[in-house]
């Protein structure tokens, strides 16, 4: 990223921000579809993610180069409060009798059925992992962040991000049948990740 667009950014230039918008925003929304398993929390850790950044725009390195690993890692942080949110409300939701169940028959719905049944059974798999583990696996395997940039924006040593990345993918090999195992089948991969971490629902578009 040229120089002057981080001092742009950092000097609060709005039509600055709206390109790293541009340019990081899908990859921002795949991340947080993944950790969270759900388009609509999805498209809210996108709008948390870059509030929070123009809110932290001052800590942009001036030398520095991507905003990709800042912003996701940003984002990872905004999927953890969502994630406690969540809890929160489920717990106070227990407390009160559940409303009637009100079939939905939404046409738009039945294109995405049997990618939801995959994503519940990667999603119940990934939910034995623990958040760490469910962590680096978004960013490295779906995200396409190699070792340094996944550390970079956890704020763990690249060593962490290694052992952590390595200890999922066994974890996920035993509990994932191997044709429904998360795209990437090696540790680092160095190829089109950005494609083949994409749902099912995205590269029929």
């Amino acid at each position: 990223m040229e120089p002057n667009l981080r001092a742009r950014i950092r000097a609060g230039d709005p039509d600055a921000f709206g390109l790293i918008f541009d340019e990081y925003a899908r990859a921002v929304y795949s991340l947080g579809f993944r950790l969270t398993a759900n388009w609509s929390a999805a498209e809210d850790v996108v709008s948390l993610t870059f509030l929070e950044a123009w809110r932290l725009r001052d800590r942009i390195d001036p030398a520095g180069e991507s905003l990709r690993p800042w912003l996701l890692g940003i984002a990872v942080n905004v999927c953890r409060n969502l994630a406690r949110a969540s809890r929160r409300h489920q717990a106070a939701l227990a407390r009160i009798p559940p409303p009637p169940v009100v079939p939905d028959f939404a046409e738009e719905l039945a294109g995405r059925l049997d990618d939801t049944a995959q994503l519940h059974l990667i999603a119940k798999a990934l939910g034995a992992l623990g958040r760490s583990e469910r962590e680096v696996i978004a960013l490295c395997v779906w995200s396409g962040l190699d070792y340094a940039a996944a550390a970079s924006a956890l704020g763990v040593p690249v060593g962490t991000v290694r052992s952590r990345l390595s200890r999922a993918r066994r974890r996920l090999r035993n509990l994932v049948p191997a044709d429904r195992e998360p795209a990437g089948g090696r540790e680092q991969v160095p190829g089109d990740r950005a494609n083949a971490a994409r749902p099912s629902w995205e590269k029929k578009r």
